[in-house]
């Protein structure tokens, strides 16, 4: 499970910024965001477990971040490839974004449910087992979290207008972004999509920031390109109860 927004060219400064939790089991193993040996140009982290990524970038600007989908439909899907390899093989590969989306939609079914997002300096697409066409995304704010996207659950729309106003105000603090992904409001029953879980359940997974014992956010993640060609990655990882339990950041110029 995760949550993330999208700013493209609605900065003066940042034609790119993505502010991303991951939510996942605490005793899945992980390494922190590093250079892969085998995609030397790839910055990610990794699932130990499956061998993919969840969000990654290169240091010519191309990034991929994925989410699952929670829905019935998937909850038993026996899938033949990881969701995270779907990252991993575009920022491993030589595809644009356009290639890489119409060939993953050919490929769909062979993954559990997922949304993805693939991009570059030009351009960016989203792609969705849900068997739509790939979408090339404009200029604009987006908000994804395991619906579909900018699907209206209350933590896209709240995290969502809380990272507008971080945008519109500089988006210089960083601090500021890490902050308000640690929003830990549970939604009102009434306001909880339904996706097949108990209430219990949903209510736990309503949370931008989820900080179970068993299951929580392990990761915030902020990607920024700058309009002079600086990539920045900028990953703070957390434990059980949303305990701090590391962080790193990479920087790099395109050019």
């Amino acid at each position: 499970m995760c949550t993330l927004f999208v700013a493209r060219d609605a900065h003066p400064h940042y034609p790119l910024i993505v502010l991303s939790n991951r939510d996942e089991a605490h005793d899945r193993p992980t390494t922190p965001a590093g250079f892969w040996d085998e995609y030397p140009r790839m910055l990610a982290g990794r699932d130990l477990r499956a061998g993919g990524a969840w969000h990654g970038v290169t240091a010519d600007g191309q990034w991929a971040i994925v989410t699952n989908i929670r829905a019935p439909r998937w909850f038993s899907y026996e899938a033949a490839r990881s969701r995270g390899a779907l990252v991993a093989d575009y920022l491993g590969g030589e595809s644009n974004p356009a290639a890489f989306a119409a060939r993953v939609a050919d490929e769909q079914d062979e993954y559990g449910g997922f949304n993805l997002l693939v991009g570059s300096l030009d351009s960016l697409w989203f792609v969705s087992s849900r068997k739509e066409a790939p979408r090339s995304l404009g200029s604009g704010f987006y908000g994804l979290s395991n619906g579909t996207l900018d699907e209206p659950w209350p933590k896209v729309v709240r995290g969502g207008q809380a990272f507008r106003q971080w945008v519109e105000e500089g988006a210089s603090d960083e601090d500021a972004a890490f902050a308000l992904m640690r929003d830990a409001t549970q939604a009102p029953d009434n306001q909880l999509p339904q996706t097949g879980v108990n209430l219990r359940l949903e209510r736990t997974l309503s949370a931008l920031f989820i900080e179970g014992a068993d299951y929580g956010t392990r990761t915030t993640t902020l990607l920024t390109v700058r309009d002079d060609g600086e990539v920045r990655f900028a990953e703070r990882s957390f434990g059980p109860g949303g305990v701090r339990t590391g962080e790193v950041a990479h920087a790099a110029q395109i050019g």
